[in-house]
């Protein structure tokens, strides 16, 4: 049961009546009255369950963007109904404007949009709708609170996806120039063409040249169908927040996951474009993800699906386990990429000892995101401060030099650094991937 605020009104409007006949039996009768009034309007209420409910779904939407949750609403007592609808959303899915208040004629069907907008990546969930029935006389109502299942699915934003035209250009040109000159073992076959002074003896195809009058050579292209496969670390190093600038609130930064899956996903997005398969291993004690990505026409929409329901986990990450999902994925060479923190601790005691399983048999790619208040805390020992400043000064100095000591042992062990802040990783990441392909190191 619920009394509006026609109730304490006509309480209130009771003093009037106090006022003219000033004794205890005039203020019992008023309150006698009002309690009648109420009780015969809260039985004249329909009961909510006469209110049919049911949900519209509303699907998948990137992190950020707005939704809409839809409600359709059907009548079916015989006579029109004042009601009242909520339809609450865990406090993560944003959302708001979701109080309505409407009539319903005798079998009349009403549909209600409530908007959403996402702070958190998975599947959001409703909290459940609750309706509210008043009687005719808008002093009390019926209410109950009914479970009709919604889910919003938020997906990794991809905010990285403004870089991919600039990194295609290049790819582009690359393809162009690689075409036309000698790359290597390394390189696929492309066709066979005349040969003319200043070409590389050594592309001379002397076989074919015995069956044409002329001397022709073997012309080259960048190597496709090569394998990419993405190792996403969701242990307890991905779950530290990081800003994207240096001195930004903690509010502002991101987890250093999300900023992980968005350096990934313009990876695989510029990689499948190059025409190689792309691979995708989540995990952190165990395996969470494992999935193929080859024939997919949209590479980068089937990670993000895969990778909206992915969490830290409060645990080391067990990379036997993922050195052992990327080995299961095929023995052929492929570029090996670690999305993962730089922590010398966790990166000693855990990743060293996996390395030359998959040295031997991959290029092997370590990027990272980087804190930027580590630099700008490093950086107050030049200045004029007080001993607290100089403090943590030198502790993130101490910090940072224990992470160039690290990625000094991780080049010696064949594995290139890829170390940058979480707006810049993605850019540098593929860079780096466009800079192996011109050399031929895939």
């Amino acid at each position: 049961m619920v009394i509006s605020g026609r109730v304490p009104l006509l309480l209130a409007l009771g003093l009037v009546g106090v006022l003219l006949r000033p004794s205890p039996s005039t203020v019992l009768l008023w309150v006698l009255g009002v309690a009648v009034l109420t009780g015969l309007d809260l039985l004249l209420a329909p009961s909510p369950a006469a209110v049919g409910l049911t949900r519209r779904e509303p699907g998948t939407v990137r992190l950020g963007d707005p939704a809409q949750a839809g409600l359709v609403l059907r009548n079916d007592t015989r006579r029109t109904v004042h009601l009242q609808v909520r339809d609450a959303w865990q406090p993560s899915a944003g959302a708001h404007d979701n109080r309505h208040r409407l009539h319903l004629r005798a079998g009349d069907v009403a549909r209600l949009r409530t908007p959403l907008l996402p702070r958190r990546r998975g599947d959001l969930a409703a909290a459940g709708v609750t309706v509210r029935t008043w009687g005719p006389l808008g002093l009390a109502a019926r209410q109950r609170t009914y479970d009709v299942p919604g889910t919003v699915r938020a997906l990794p934003p991809f905010d990285s996806r403004k870089h991919l035209p600039s990194r295609l250009a290049r790819l582009r040109e690359l393809d162009g120039r690689a075409a036309v000159r000698v790359r290597g073992a390394g390189t696929e076959f492309d066709s066979l063409r005349e040969y003319v002074r200043g070409d590389d003896v050594r592309s001379i195809d002397w076989r074919a040249s015995a069956r044409t009058p002329q001397v022709v050579v073997r012309t080259w292209q960048p190597e496709r169908d090569r394998r990419v496969v993405l190792v996403l670390d969701t242990s307890r190093t991905s779950a530290g927040r990081v800003a994207r600038v240096a001195g930004a609130d903690e509010t502002d930064g991101m987890p250093r996951l999300d900023a992980a899956m968005d350096a990934a996903l313009l990876l695989a997005a510029l990689a499948s474009r190059a025409g190689d398969r792309v691979d995708l291993v989540a995990g952190d004690r165990r395996v969470r993800a494992l999935q193929r990505l080859h024939g997919s026409r949209d590479v980068a929409a089937r990670m993000q699906e895969q990778m909206a329901g992915l969490e830290p986990v409060l645990a080391e990450a067990d990379w036997d386990a993922l050195a052992g999902a990327v080995q299961g994925l095929g023995r052929q060479r492929a570029l090996v990429v670690l999305l993962t923190a730089l922590e010398p601790s966790a990166v000693a005691e855990g990743l060293l000892p996996v390395l030359p399983v998959l040295t031997r048999h991959h290029r092997v790619v370590l990027a990272s995101v980087r804190d930027p208040d580590l630099s700008r805390l490093a950086e107050v020992a030049e200045h004029d401060a007080g001993i607290e400043e100089v403090h943590a000064a030198a502790a993130a100095e101490h910090e940072l030099d224990r992470r160039r000591r690290m990625g000094e042992v991780l080049g010696r062990l064949g594995v290139d650094v890829v170390d940058a802040d979480a707006d810049a990783l993605p850019p540098a990441l593929a860079d780096h991937y466009l800079m192996l392909k011109a050399q031929g190191l895939l």
